[in-house]
C-alpha cells in the first residue's frame, strides 16, 4: 500500500491537487494508507468514514431515495459519495468505496466481496466500477484499499494525458 499511496501522492503534488476520501466498508483504510506517507498533508485534504446510511446522508448528502432504491452498495451511491466529498471539502479529486466485506451481509444480487468504487475530479466526469473481491473480511478490505488507490493513480494519469 505504501508504494501506491506514495505514487498517488506524487501525482497529486505534480498536479497541485488535494484528495478527499469517502469510505464505508474500508472504515478509513484508504485514509490510513495515505496518511502513512510522510508529507501527505500536502495532498490529502480529508477523509469521510460514512459507515452508516445516516452518515452518508448527513456528511456527504447521499439522498435517502437513492439509498432506498439502490442500497448502500451501488453505483448510484458511490457516485453521490464522490460528489458529496467534493462539495464538502476543499479537494479537487475524490474517491469513494462501499461494499460488503463479510462474512455476513451478502445477498444473491450482492454477494460478500461486492465492492463499488467511484473516482472523480471537481467539475469533471465521475468514473465508477464494481469488483467482486475474493477472500475473508480483512482481505476484501485490503484489496479494496489497493483498488481505490490504483484508481486515483489511473485517473490522474488519464488527466495528465488530457491536459
Amino acid at each position: 500500500m505504501d508504494i501506491l499511496a506514495t505514487e498517488a501522492g506524487n501525482l497529486l503534488k505534480v498536479h497541485g491537487l488535494l484528495l478527499a476520501t469517502a469510505e464505508s466498508c474500508t472504515g478509513g483504510g484508504v485514509a490510513q494508507a495515505i496518511t502513512g506517507v510522510a508529507g501527505s498533508s500536502a495532498w490529502f485534504e480529508r477523509g469521510f468514514v460514512t459507515y452508516s446510511n445516516l452518515a452518508k446522508q448527513q456528511m456527504l448528502g447521499v439522498s435517502a431515495p437513492t439509498l432506498a432504491q439502490y442500497g448502500a452498495v451501488s453505483e448510484a451511491v458511490v457516485r453521490e459519495m464522490v460528489a458529496g466529498a467534493l462539495i464538502n471539502s476543499a479537494a479537487q479529486i475524490a474517491l469513494s468505496v462501499s461494499g460488503i466485506a463479510g462474512p455476513d451481509g451478502g445477498t444473491p444480487d450482492k454477494p460478500v466481496g461486492t465492492v463499488w468504487f467511484a473516482w472523480g475530479l471537481k467539475n469533471a466526469a465521475v468514473y465508477s466500477r464494481c469488483y467482486l473481491i475474493a477472500g475473508n473480511r480483512a482481505e476484501v478490505r485490503a484489496e479494496a484499499v489497493r483498488i481505490a488507490l490504483q484508481g486515483v493513480i489511473d485517473l490522474l494519469k488519464v488527466h495528465t494525458e488530457l491536459t
